[in-house]
């Protein structure tokens, strides 16, 4: 892999670079993360993965590549390269240095991120499939958001819990009829698809050292309900009062999101559950629970 590594810096600069020092960088519990030293005085950040899935690191390049098409949206690391095949095993990325959030950034966060979800297209979905955390993401294209994301959010989680054992039968019971719901329970406004991170979680974004801006990466890119982003916000901790009355002000929220909030975050309960086992099947029973008794 590290001759690998030196020929794809090599192709990115046009001259042989070394590496002369390495250090972990705080990361998920799926991927290696590093930033590198070069000997060209450039930092470059570093995700390796040993057994990857197939198109792993393709789909997250493609993702952030999407993302920085927003104008006015969150800081995006570009994209620099990955190691040649069908499955890298490395993506090297642009190494964006994170300090403490000053006073503004939960304004500047929610104002960029509200222009991001401006960008829309035709369908909820996307052109490719790619992954939430390790588990494949489905992104078949429909025209309702509301099956979109009952179909390919919920019910696939559900399907996959199903199949690994993870799932018990009366709850899984009450995810059908909760999806038999869902019509009644979502905003069903008819929004455009907005463009989405789709996994934006607190240690997915943070304020960029060099021009204080805020920056979002590890993304599980697709084009949906842009509630779902806000939701995943306030599922692992919150940001500040002041981020959600600035993003409302910027792009206007539907009454009645904090009682859709949960639904949304389900997805990401389920997909835990499916990931790292029991002990997120309270957290997944309790929300549908909530929303079928």
């Amino acid at each position: 892999m590290k001759e690998a590594l030196l020929e794809v810096l090599e192709s990115i600069y046009g001259q042989p670079v070394q590496v002369l020092d390495t250090r972990p960088v705080g990361g998920g519990s799926i991927n290696q993360t590093q930033a590198l030293t070069l000997s060209n005085r450039e930092t470059v950040f570093l995700k390796t993965n040993t057994h990857p899935p197939k198109d792993f690191f393709n789909a997250e390049s493609k993702g952030l590549d999407r993302l920085r098409q927003a104008q006015g949206g969150p800081k995006i690391p570009k994209p620099l390269g990955l190691e040649p095949g069908s499955t890298p095993r490395f993506f090297l990325i642009e190494y964006v240095e994170s300090s403490p959030p000053n006073g503004e950034f939960d304004v500047q966060f929610a104002r960029a991120l509200a222009n991001m979800h401006r960008v829309s297209q035709e369908f909820h979905g996307l052109d490719h499939d790619n992954f939430i955390g390790s588990t494949v993401q489905k992104n078949t294209q429909e025209k309702d958001g509301l099956k979109f994301f009952r179909d390919h959010r919920i019910r696939f989680q559900q399907e996959l819990a199903r199949k690994r054992g993870k799932l018990p039968a009366p709850l899984d019971n009450k995810l059908d009829r909760l999806c038999d719901r869902m019509e009644s329970l979502l905003d069903n406004t008819g929004e455009p698809p907005a463009l989405l991170h789709g996994d934006l979680w607190s240690g997915n974004y943070f304020q960029a050292k060099s021009d204080r801006q805020p920056c979002i990466f590890d993304p599980a890119v697709y084009y949906g309900l842009r509630e779902s982003d806000l939701a995943m916000t306030q599922l692992f901790g919150s940001l500040s009062d002041a981020f959600y009355r600035a993003y409302h002000e910027a792009f206007p929220i539907h009454p009645g999101y904090e009682e859709r909030r949960d639904i949304y975050n389900l997805y990401h309960m389920l997909n835990h559950l499916n990931l790292f086992g029991g002990s997120y099947l309270s957290s997944v029973e309790s929300i549908v629970t909530r929303f079928t008794d």
